[in-house]
């Protein structure tokens, strides 16, 4: 019984915790630089997030390289949830080189499967 009611309260806790943190869906990946995007890995909706229906935008700030490959992302807003699914994606794209490194921002949306 007590082993239920800590996963009872790890859900509850994970939905509260990250709601405060969803944005409204919008459209997948946005780019909001002047840099090209050779090569985008799409994310693997968590199946956690799944059974909790949930759905929200992820912001991200990518530190690329001047070859193009991504160095670091830092995650600025979103669900805690998602937020691992899209950096582990967001590590994979490959960028246009350029003379020097650069920062990205880029959102990613995840809508629940209805």
């Amino acid at each position: 019984m007590l082993i239920h009611l800590r996963n009872t309260a790890l859900c509850v806790g994970l939905l509260v915790g990250t709601h405060a943190f969803v944005s409204a869906p919008g459209s997948a990946a946005q780019e909001k630089s002047e840099r090209k995007l050779l090569k985008k890995v799409d994310p693997t909706y968590p199946p956690i997030a799944g059974q909790l229906h949930l759905s929200g935008s992820v912001r991200m700030v990518l530190q690329v390289n001047a070859e193009g490959k991504v160095e670091s992302v830092r995650t600025t807003g979103g669900s805690p949830i998602l937020a691992a699914a899209a950096e582990t994606a967001a590590k994979q794209w490959k960028y246009e080189a350029a003379s020097k490194e650069s920062s990205e921002a880029v959102t990613i949306t995840f809508e629940a499967a209805k």
